[in-house]
C-alpha cells in the first residue's frame, strides 16, 4: 500500500469516528432534554383563598416552578414547571407539607392539624360552609 492510499484509508476512519460521535452526541441531546416549561395539572384539596395561597405558595417555594395557579372551584392546581429541575413528586411533597393533600400524596396529620380551622378539608361541615 502506498502513501496515498494508506492517508485515505486513515481520513475515512477518522471521519466515520467523527460522524459517529456527532450522531452519538445528538442522539443523547435529544433523549436527556427536558421541557424548561412544562405544563400540568394536579388535584390539591383545599376550600378557600387561604388554602388557595398556602397550595400557591408552597407549589413556587418549589425550585423550578415558574407558575402556580389553584382554583378553589375545581382543586385544580395549574403548573409551568422547569423539568430539569424539579417534577410533579417533589411538587406535591411540598404541598403535602404545608397540610393539603393531592391525589397522589396525603399530608401528614401535623401538617393537616397546622392549618388554620376554617381550611380543614377533610372536615364534612367546614366543606359545607364554604360551599
Amino acid at each position: 500500500m502506498d502513501v496515498t492510499q494508506h492517508l485515505k484509508a486513515i481520513n475515512i476512519k477518522l471521519m466515520k469516528t467523527i460522524f459517529l460521535s456527532l450522531t452519538m452526541l445528538f442522539v443523547s441531546t435529544l433523549t436527556f432534554a427536558q421541557n424548561k416549561n412544562a405544563k400540568a395539572s394536579i388535584e390539591v384539596d383545599g376550600v378557600c383563598m387561604m388554602c388557595k395561597n398556602r397550595i400557591e405558595k408552597a407549589s413556587l417555594k418549589t425550585k423550578g416552578v415558574k407558575s402556580a395557579v389553584w382554583s378553589v372551584d375545581t382543586h385544580e392546581l395549574r403548573l409551568i414547571f422547569d423539568e430539569n429541575k424539579t417534577d410533579l413528586k417533589s411538587i406535591q411533597k411540598n404541598i403535602a407539607g404545608v397540610g393539603h393533600d393531592t391525589k397522589e400524596l396525603k399530608a401528614t396529620d401535623e401538617a393537616y392539624n397546622s392549618v388554620h380551622p376554617c381550611c380543614k378539608y377533610r372536615e364534612d361541615e367546614v366543606v359545607k360552609e364554604h360551599n
